[in-house]
């Protein structure tokens, strides 16, 4: 007979180290931005998957869709950010 035994003190032996570091912390208050665009975004076409969507609706992905491009092109654009790899 096999005995299942728990993996739970293996599992959670490294909770410690599997904290975000700062870098990435920062990356992601970098990117929240683009996240929050994306999000509205994606609540204007959740609005229009069981109708038509009106005139209004349409307008409202557009403008989410606008913000989503612009915030993209703000996190593409910035020059504080490290870039790793090509040429110098």
């Amino acid at each position: 007979m096999n005995h299942i035994v728990t993996v739970q003190n293996a599992v959670t032996a490294f909770a410690d180290f599997m904290e975000p570091t700062d870098a990435e912390l920062e990356a992601i208050e970098r990117e929240m931005p683009l996240v929050l665009a994306q999000v509205d975004l994606l609540d204007a076409q959740i609005v229009c998957l069981d109708r038509v969507p009106n005139e209004l609706d349409t307008r409202r992905i557009r403008r989410a869709l606008g913000r989503v491009l612009a915030a993209r092109a703000a996190l593409a654009n910035r020059t504080d950010t490290l870039q790793s790899g090509g040429a110098a």
